[in-house]
């Protein structure tokens, strides 16, 4: 069973409401204050991100120190406010997972679980809470009953037994997206306690599939060709294997996320993107800032300042100027 995702990216096409000016792949600061900005200049915009606690900033609970906001406020309540802002100038936003992108065509065209869009200029704003390690195992099992998507190959695990580990909004949403496919599903969390939104967590505890192990590690994953299983440790605990098919891994870590672009573009031994003044990679049409960079101190407000770059940028791009223009009404 190969579960390699084949996107068949020249056969794809997006329907004319799912065409846009700008896509923008990531709803942390630097996603959303490019979306305040380029809805604001009338560009049709599009923000997909995976959930309001899917990033660095989702996750923080307490925040003193953005300008203009007095705190103390958690990441999710600021992530909240910009994007209501952006809303307020007509940005969609969709909660999805994006898996796969065509740089190389015009329009460019991203691939989510919901469907394909199509844009004049792609944004990638996805953060840096990719892992830089794998537990024993997962690599060499990835494809084979490993996987880091639900949506694309939750339903090759019917009426089977699977395991999901993670602790944040896509983990959650995950497991309740496999309960359509699989026999039982098994939350593996590394955390005492759940840390998602209130009616995910009361999803997971009031679904009959789910069983959730909280405060425990994934150790290993085991298999001859296919996964067979995982081994797990409960804190305090004896290790034990759970017989599942498949694992799904939403560990989070400090490497640039940049999985779903398929070596589209340059990164370097660190996996972080090269861009120009202007948040423009070595695509025309495609803009990277935030935390995908690894030039520069990790705080939301810098994120943002990169946001509004490369918005200006955009808007100069889809029109053909030569010049920025930010004087916008």
């Amino acid at each position: 069973m190969d579960l390699g995702l084949d996107l068949g990216l020249s056969n794809l096409g997006a329907a004319a409401d799912n065409a846009y000016d700008v896509v923008i792949i990531g709803g942390g600061p630097a996603g959303t204050s490019t979306a305040i900005y380029t809805a604001r200049a009338d560009l049709r915009t599009l923000v997909i991100d995976k959930g309001l606690t899917a990033g660095a900033l989702g996750i923080t609970t307490k925040i003193s120190n953005y300008p203009g906001v007095p705190g103390p406020i958690s990441g999710a309540e600021l992530v909240e406010i910009m994007r209501q802002q952006a809303e307020s100038f007509g940005a969609t936003f969709i909660t999805d997972k994006v898996v796969g992108l065509d740089l190389s065509s015009d329009p460019k065209m991203v691939m989510a679980g919901t469907g394909t869009f199509t844009a004049k200029a792609v944004v990638l704003a996805t953060g840096s809470m990719g892992r830089t390690s794998s537990v024993k195992g997962e690599e060499e099992f990835l494809g084979r009953g490993v996987s880091y998507c639900a949506t694309c190959d939750g339903a090759f695990f019917r009426d089977q037994d699977v395991a999901v580990i993670g602790n944040n909004d896509e983990a959650l949403e995950e497991a309740l997206f496999l309960t359509k496919f699989a026999a039982k599903v098994y939350l593996i969390v590394p955390t005492p306690e759940l840390k998602a939104r209130e009616f995910l967590v009361h999803e997971i505890t009031e679904s009959a599939k789910v069983e959730v192990m909280l405060g425990t590690r994934l150790k290993e994953v085991i298999g001859e060709t296919l996964v067979t299983g995982v081994r797990v440790q409960p804190r305090g605990g004896a290790e034990q294997v759970l017989p599942v098919s498949g694992a799904f891994v939403y560990l989070q870590g400090g490497k640039p996320i940049t999985d779903y672009l398929m070596e589209q573009l340059p990164t370097s031994v660190e996996g972080c993107l090269a861009v120009d003044a202007e948040m423009q990679t070595a695509v025309p049409g495609v803009f990277a800032i935030g935390d995908l960079l690894c030039t520069h101190i990790k705080q939301a407000v810098i994120a943002a300042a990169d946001g509004v770059i490369a918005a200006v940028a955009v808007d100069k791009y889809i029109h053909g100027r030569k010049k920025l223009q930010i004087d916008w009404n």
